[in-house]
């Protein structure tokens, strides 16, 4: 590892937010209130899908926030460009405190996900907040971060070409 990278551990740079569910009382189909993000059938193609919302917000994830679903379907994330969201129980929140770059910590985060999925325990896969925040992370400089974030996305557009050619 470079010199001027530091390895810590999720938990001292980051915050994490768990979701709670609410009563079907509490939300509904009608657009009025905040969006009330209930799991993963709410993240597709790296965007958050609407379809209920709430007037009675508990637990709130803000813009800028990457979403990770942590029971049922585990290890999914997306950035949350919605701004304030309520979370049900299914999802986490993870909150940037330090400015880092939070697109960075999404890519490191990708290549924990098989561990994550293993940690996941019950009838219904679920993770415990220490199974993220027990992680420990390779953090380069900001600006390190930020030419790693741009290399990875033109990979990615590279390959999202290479696969429209194909098709």
């Amino acid at each position: 590892m470079p010199e001027s990278w530091v390895w810590y551990r999720l938990s001292s740079l980051w915050e994490l937010v768990s979701g709670r569910d609410l009563t079907p009382s509490e939300y509904g189909d009608n657009d009025i209130g905040i969006p009330y993000i209930t799991g993963a059938s709410n993240f597709f193609d790296d965007n958050l899908i609407i379809n209920r919302w709430t007037i009675n917000p508990k637990v709130m994830a803000k813009s800028g926030d990457l979403l990770i679903t942590c029971k049922g379907t585990v290890g999914t994330m997306v950035m949350n460009t919605q701004g304030d969201v309520h979370i049900a129980r299914q999802i986490m929140a993870i909150r940037n405190l330090y400015n880092l770059n939070i697109h960075f910590l999404k890519i490191v985060l990708a290549s924990f996900v098989q561990q994550i999925i293993l940690a996941a325990k019950g009838i219904i896969p679920g993770i415990s907040r220490d199974d993220i925040l027990d992680i420990i992370i390779p953090c380069p400089p900001l600006k390190e971060q930020e030419r790693i974030v741009q290399a990875a996305n033109n990979v990615e557009a590279r390959l999202n070409d290479i696969s429209k050619n194909l098709s």
